[in-house]
């Protein structure tokens, strides 16, 4: 299995175009500090790749890796389609972005599915572009992303959702309670059957469920939600009048924070979806340090993990 982290970046991105924070302003004096939005590109066992999430960055990130470039023919394109992971503007801008395509997969719980059909109304807005072909994704058992070839036993990269939140998007806020409204907001589990070996990415995390430790215990590399530091990082910033948990973001550090809980598990640990407040931002912030004596990684923009 194969990995590539497109993005590590909160919604907004650092820096964020309105901001001026530490964290943006030393991401314009040091453009090696930027950080596009959060984001990862998992390749299947035939070469082609899935992106999760959809970014306002899509086009940017795709460049940025040539191993998502098309060709040799004009139109070929290795890029088979979208996980997504929650229906937020910042996972799912992008999607319009890839309008050019002949066609786009797109695998999703079906609370997300609802809000980006009714809500955003996605499906009727790139009807006379592309052909949108929905995939559910499961969150009891797990489903093949490749075709299995007739006559061979299936060991193609299988995904699976762990749902972490109800949490709506503000556009689908006033959505009906319907059965399933826990997928709101996943983590995704990717096994490949071939090496054995999986991984779990949850870029938003409200709530560390017993199912979610689960997958993350057997997991060889774990990619979690680090926007916030603290609990009072977006009060004492200026950014919300709620804290981290309010707006539905644990936090790294303090009392039920998830570093406590990564530092148990067996895992390659990693932070992704870090806010422009975040101290993580400044490489040389001691943070870093404290997280690295607990085994902890910051994950970076363009960086390969192959399992």
């Amino acid at each position: 299995m194969l990995l590539r982290v497109l993005g590590t970046a909160a919604g907004g991105g650092v820096p964020q175009w309105n901001c001026a924070c530490p964290g943006c302003s030393g991401a314009r004096a040091h453009p090696e500090r930027r950080r596009r939005h959060a984001s990862l590109a998992v390749r299947t066992d035939d070469g082609r790749w899935y992106l999760v999430n959809a970014t306002p960055d899509i086009g940017d990130q795709i460049e940025a890796h040539p191993a998502l470039h098309p060709g040799p023919e004009p139109r070929r394109t290795p890029i088979a389609g979208v996980v997504l992971t929650d229906a937020e503007l910042d996972h799912t801008l992008g999607i319009a972005r890839l309008r050019e395509a002949d066609a786009l997969e797109i695998h999703a719980t079906a609370p997300v599915r609802r809000a980006l059909d009714e809500r955003l109304r996605l499906g009727a807005v790139l009807g006379p572009y592309t052909t949108l072909t929905w995939r559910d994704l499961p969150c009891h058992g797990a489903r093949s992303l490749t075709s299995a070839t007739f006559g061979r036993p299936d060991r193609s990269l299988r995904i699976s959702a762990v749902p972490v939140s109800a949490k709506r998007p503000r556009y689908a806020a006033d959505a009906p309670e319907t059965d399933g409204d826990d997928a709101w907001v996943v983590a995704l589990r990717l096994y490949d059957p071939a090496t054995g070996r999986s991984a779990v990415y949850a870029p938003a995390v409200a709530a560390w469920s017993d199912a979610l430790h689960r997958v993350a215990a057997e997991a060889d590399c774990v990619i979690v939600d680090g926007t916030f530091w603290d609990d009072e990082e977006p009060r004492r910033t200026g950014i919300s009048s709620r804290t981290a948990t309010g707006m539905g973001h644990l936090p790294i550090d303090g009392p039920g924070g998830t570093a406590g809980i990564l530092a148990t598990l067996s895992a390659r640990c990693l932070y992704t979806h870090l806010n422009n407040t975040n101290p993580l931002v400044d490489p040389a912030a001691d943070q870093h340090k404290r997280l690295a004596r607990l085994g902890i990684e910051v994950a970076d923009d363009e960086m390969v993990i192959e399992l």
